[in-house]
């Protein structure tokens, strides 16, 4: 178990975790390689009938490890392949985003492989959409939210939240600079960097992409989260593995095994 104690980011708390799970599950064997590699945007995400996905416009990829037949998924800017031990690659230092996007992505294949964490792979074609419908209808059935922060542009979420809700109720941060300062949908697009507090101090509930432990801003956003008391849901595949570890509600409907 974990204590607030302890030192360190979240991920690099998860270390422990996945180290213990390593032995647990005999992973640490000579022969059990972690596979990661590149995903096209179509092998990634198909064919969605809306094609302004940041993985589709080139600005994100998708990083897959397999570990045995577990796959796992995690998105980051700046991505890397990788073939090794599982132990070479606990042994990452995880202090750029390329070694967070392939380390999350391990952890979410060797949590699969060891059947703790479900919908570690990302949907394709047309679950994107069905996707926001979904955490829309989450919104307003569950949570009630009367402002809400969306922390990363999902434009497909983004789009379905204006659409229900009214662009007024909505704020969105982001760290792409082609996105800071325009307006999606009708909602402003806030500097990720230096809007995030703002951000969450204005909203009822945030929703929170997983893409942030990658990029290394979840831990200043979280701890300004539990400071408020803000109520918060984070989305997507990358986070499957933390949100299980660390027993963060997320929200991903439409993901795959």
């Amino acid at each position: 178990g974990f204590s607030m104690s302890e030192t360190g980011t979240y991920i690099e708390r998860s270390r422990q975790a996945f180290l213990d799970l390593v032995h647990e599950q005999g992973l640490a064997a000579a022969g059990v390689t972690v596979r990661a590699r590149l995903l096209s945007p179509e092998e990634a995400i198909g064919k969605p009938g809306r094609r302004d996905f940041p993985l589709l416009k080139g600005k994100e990829r998708l990083v897959e490890a397999v570990i045995e037949r577990a796959r796992g998924h995690a998105f980051t800017d700046s991505p890397r392949e990788f073939t090794g031990s599982v132990e070479e690659l606990l042994a990452l230092p995880l202090s750029n985003t390329r070694d967070r996007g392939l380390y999350l992505a391990a952890l979410n294949a060797a949590f699969r492989h060891a059947g703790r964490v479900n919908g570690t792979v990302h949907c394709r074609d047309d679950d994107p959409e069905r996707c926001a419908s979904e955490v829309a209808t989450k919104v307003e059935t569950h949570l009630h939210w009367e402002r809400i922060g969306l922390v990363g542009l999902n434009p497909a979420i983004a789009e379905e939240l204006a659409f229900r809700f009214g662009a007024e109720r909505l704020r969105i941060t982001d760290l792409d600079p082609d996105n800071i300062g325009t307006e999606q949908f009708g909602i402003p697009i806030w500097d990720g960097e230096s809007r995030a507090e703002e951000l969450i101090r204005w909203a009822d509930g945030v929703l929170l992409t997983g893409t942030t432990f990658v990029n290394g801003t979840f831990d200043p956003i979280w701890n300004v989260i539990e400071a408020t008391r803000t109520p918060a849901i984070i989305f997507g595949v990358t986070a499957a593995a933390m949100a299980h570890l660390f027993g963060f509600e997320r929200l991903c409907p439409c993901a795959r095994e």
